[in-house]
């Protein structure tokens, strides 16, 4: 079934009146989501700019927790990711009462999420022991765990508006409650790291106080009257228990997708770290500098997931896959692009991120150097890999890929990282060989698993699967 022409998104009529997809349209819905998803990568430098100011040894602990954190997030908060499905496919098909109700059940799915968070968070001391870390690390690590995840249900809270706001491709309001919590994060560290002398513990103090401060901007952003009026914002705020049930059956997998992938890169951190706090440090560095290419190109793919999801909404799946078709391309241009660009500029721009009179700063420096390189040669398959996620996400199909990504991340990354980073008699296991390539035979392994996993995604979307899903669910 074709939808009238007026509720296809990024719709172009040529001369003769055949349909295009209108990039212009295209890139005015992804340059906001491009410019919210930029503001991460800023809050991700932010952090690692305060920590390293440090010390190596407190770097070094931040890499050994960081993407742990950002696995509960995602598993717990996933209820918040599911909004902008959800309110997408209510928004394409008019139904915009739905769509505000969505939002409110996405915020209160994400306030639900409060005891688990705070229960994560006392727990942290006793999980991170089993990763065998030097003790001094893990005492910094474990100060920055905790403060952290307390504010988790309030990541799950922000996540729930901005996407409201990127379903219905107002995307301009989640970039003011990203500003917000990037210009908060920064004077909050400031404020507890140096002025309250907290150390790394102030790191997370303040990254929580600023996401609390999200959260209220985004609440308040939500029921200004030109939502109220449309949305009805104000009259759906109860608990509504075919809502939360929505929020949560959806929530789960879709978190459970990127989490499943954040467990890989956590463990492969954790790895890093325990070779030592050079190779702990250098990866921390290099993570976070690789972000300025993939956390923007996740903002052009959250741009697939509106296009797919109103599409999908307004009864048109042929509409849906041309609008991907442009949104996988518009994602690996940019990130084949940059991540070359990023291998050249390491020399200049890694300094900025570590200890200045730190003994181990010049070791820290130079590995760090050829990381990017290896990471330079990943980026165009992590770029299949995000833009396909996120046009399936929008189509409603997160199960099967999440599958795929359980598959590659847990029985080839982490397996195949273990062997090629640890000497022998070092690791965690002795049933894998162990080929002690350290740090770089880590990187090594994450190319092999990103080429494998992009390739996977791009070919789910292709075959035309996620074509069928919709129509099972009405």
């Amino acid at each position: 079934m074709t939808s009238p022409v007026h509720q296809l998104p990024a719709l172009r009529l040529d001369a003769q009146g055949q349909r295009h997809v209108d990039l212009k349209s295209v890139v005015a819905l992804a340059l906001p989501l491009f410019l919210n998803t930029s503001l991460q990568v800023v809050l991700n430098l932010t952090d690692t700019w305060f920590i390293g100011h440090l010390s190596t040894d407190d770097l070094s602990a931040a890499g050994a927790c960081y993407y742990l954190v950002f696995v509960f997030f995602l598993i717990f908060g996933g209820v918040g990711i599911a909004v902008q499905t959800l309110v997408a496919q209510a928004f394409g098909a008019g139904h915009l009462k739905e769509a505000g109700r969505a939002a409110w059940s996405g915020m209160w799915g994400g306030l639900l999420t409060t005891p688990l968070f705070l229960w994560v968070a006392h727990a942290g001391g006793g999980l991170l022991t089993l990763f065998h870390l030097q003790p001094h690390v893990q005492q910094l690590a474990i100060a920055y765990w905790e403060p952290r995840l307390w504010g988790g249900s309030l990541s799950a809270v922000v996540y729930a508006f901005g996407s409201f706001f990127n379903g219905i491709a107002r995307p301009g309001y989640t970039f003011l409650i990203m500003l917000t919590v990037v210009i908060g994060n920064a004077l909050f560290n400031d404020l507890f790291i140096f002025h309250l002398h907290q150390g790394i513990a102030g790191a997370a103090q303040g990254s929580t106080v600023a996401l609390g401060l999200g959260a209220c901007t985004g609440l308040w952003l939500f029921m200004r009257s030109e939502f109220r009026d449309r949305f009805h914002t104000h009259l759906s705020w109860r608990p509504y228990w075919r809502g939360l049930k929505e929020v949560f059956a959806l929530g789960i997998p879709t978190g459970l997708f990127p989490a499943m992938d954040v467990v890989g890169l956590a463990l492969f951190q954790l790895m890093q770290v325990d070779l030592g706090p050079v190779d702990g440090a250098a990866t921390q560095v290099v993570m976070m500098m690789t972000s300025i290419s993939y956390m923007p190109a996740v903002g052009i793919a959250l741009a697939g997931t509106t296009l797919v999801g109103q599409s999908i909404g307004a009864g048109d799946k042929e509409w849906a896959a041309r609008c991907a078709q442009v949104i996988i391309r518009l994602a690996v241009a940019y990130m084949g692009v940059l991540g070359i660009v990023l291998a050249f500029l390491g020399p200049w721009v890694i300094p900025f991120f570590v200890p200045a009179g730190d003994p181990a700063t010049g070791a820290v420096l130079a590995l760090s150097g050829r990381l990017l390189w290896i990471a330079a040669g990943y980026q165009v398959f992590d770029a299949l890999n995000i833009s396909s996620a996120f046009c399936l996400r929008g189509a409603g199909d997160v199960r099967m890929p999440t599958l795929l990504l359980l598959l590659l991340s847990w029985g080839l990354f982490v397996p195949l990282c273990h062997a090629l980073t640890f000497p022998e008699g070092k690791g965690w296991v002795h049933f894998l060989p162990q080929w002690g390539l350290g740090a770089e035979g880590g990187w090594w392994a994450a190319l092999i698993y990103t080429i494998a996993l992009g390739l996977g995604l791009w070919m789910r979307w292709r075959s035309g699967a996620w074509r069928r899903i919709y129509l099972e669910s009405t």
